[in-house]
């Protein structure tokens, strides 16, 4: 309906200006000659020839301009207006030009000026001043509707465009903005609504592979405890074992439980590459649930631990497990001598200090040891990749809680610090 509106304005003012054009020739249009006027005109002039002057003519008897002339050429009278100069120049000017006669011999001219090529001009100058004002009319109406076309067609056009790009690098939070009258209203709405679909697809399957790799990552460490076990029991019974074939068997199960451990190490590995953080789920616990961790753990006692104070902790006893699990495993693998846990409460936390008494580790390594995928300078012939302190790390900070490590002068301790409910 604007658009209708806008074309007929344009028309009707070119329409106007056409008009105004037609009628500006048509005032301008040289004025006839009054022939009857003219002769008598002429006829006055012969009769009063010699005695010419301004009395001679009464106001009114002939608008145009005129000159009169002798038969030499010279000018006897003139009226305002007229420009004489030469017959030559009156003839090219096509003034109109009588001979005035005296007893059949013409002495004189009459010339009546034409005024053509001055109403030529003006009318000219009419017309300019008037196609100026048209074309001035018609380009304001034009950039109006230029930019009436632009806000309403091809903005919109711009700001799906601009859309689409962000939806196809998998930006779905940035909304297709809709303003009133907008002739794309719906085509916009369903583009939007198709914004708020993928996103929501996108978001239900980040989540879908999320709890599946959280799966994986949880089983895979938690498998790695009872395969630790199989493997701590089968090089105890080869200890103790002195029947040849018994031991073959026994050395079968321990190599097949490090195989199983490899292959779990590497699902681990992969999965949690892929995977931002574990989920925990902290409860008020008594701290009665730590001798059964450590139990768990203890395979041919050689841990030694003092009474636990008795307390309410917060933590994750699932995860607290994996955490005492990968520590005491670590001392195994790389001290293999006994290990001393001793507890006590200091402010808000219930400290575990977990000795071993083998080599330790450089001081320059020490800060390392938490990070990803590091694993120091005594792991050569040992397997592990490196994740155990960095899981444990995040358990523990994640629970409100502390780990750390240091070198003893006689062995190493890790210091877990569990946060205490108040």
């Amino acid at each position: 309906m604007r658009i209708k509106f806008l074309i007929l304005v344009i028309m009707v003012v070119i329409a106007a200006g056409l008009t105004s054009s037609i009628l500006i020739i048509r005032d301008n249009s040289m004025t006839e000659v009054d022939i009857v006027a003219l002769n008598d005109m002429v006829k006055t002039v012969e009769k009063q020839w010699g005695h010419i002057s301004e009395e001679t003519f009464s106001s009114g008897d002939i608008a145009q301009p005129f000159s009169i002339i002798d038969y030499i050429g010279n000018v006897i009278y003139e009226t305002a207006g007229s420009h004489y100069s030469n017959l030559n120049d009156a003839i090219k000017n096509r003034d109109t030009i009588i001979d005035v006669k005296q007893n059949n011999e013409i002495v004189g001219k009459v010339i009546f000026h034409n005024n053509e090529q001055e109403m030529n001009q003006q009318m000219k100058s009419k017309l300019l001043f008037s196609m100026s004002i048209l074309f001035g009319v018609v380009m304001l109406f034009s950039i109006v509707y230029i930019l009436y076309i632009y806000r309403t067609i091809l903005k919109p056009f711009q700001q799906l465009q601009t859309f689409a790009a962000n939806v196809a690098r998998g930006s779905f939070d940035m909304p297709l903005n809709m303003v009133k009258n907008n002739y794309f209203g719906a085509f916009t709405e369903s583009f939007d609504l198709l914004r708020e679909e993928l996103g929501n697809a996108r978001q239900r399957e980040y989540e879908s592979n999320r709890s599946k790799k959280e799966l994986v990552a949880t089983l895979s460490h938690d498998i790695k405890t009872p395969i630790a076990s199989i493997k701590a029991i089968s090089e105890l019974m080869l200890l103790k074992a002195s029947d040849e074939k018994l031991m073959k068997q026994v050395n079968t199960i321990y190599s097949k439980a490090e195989q199983i451990n490899l292959l779990i190490t590497d699902m681990f590995h992969a999965t949690l590459e892929e995977l931002q953080q574990l989920k925990l789920s902290v409860t008020e616990e008594s701290s009665e649930i730590l001798i059964e961790m450590i139990e768990n753990v203890n395979y041919d006692g050689r841990i030694e631990y003092a009474t636990i104070p008795p307390c309410i902790m917060l933590s994750d006893s699932l995860r607290l497990q994996q955490v005492i699990d990968n520590v005491i495993s670590n001392a195994y693998k790389y001290a293999g001598t006994k290990i001393m846990i001793q507890s006590r409460i200091n402010f808000d936390y219930l400290e575990l200090r977990i000795t071993d008494f083998g080599p330790g580790i450089s001081e320059e390594q020490l800060p390392l040891l938490f990070n990803k995928y590091y694993r120091g300078p005594n792991v050569e012939g040992k397997s592990g990749s490196g994740l155990g302190l960095y899981i444990s790390k995040y358990f523990m900070e994640n629970m409100g809680g502390q780990i750390s490590c240091y070198n003893e002068v006689n062995g190493f301790t890790v210091m877990l610090k569990i946060k205490l409910a108040l």
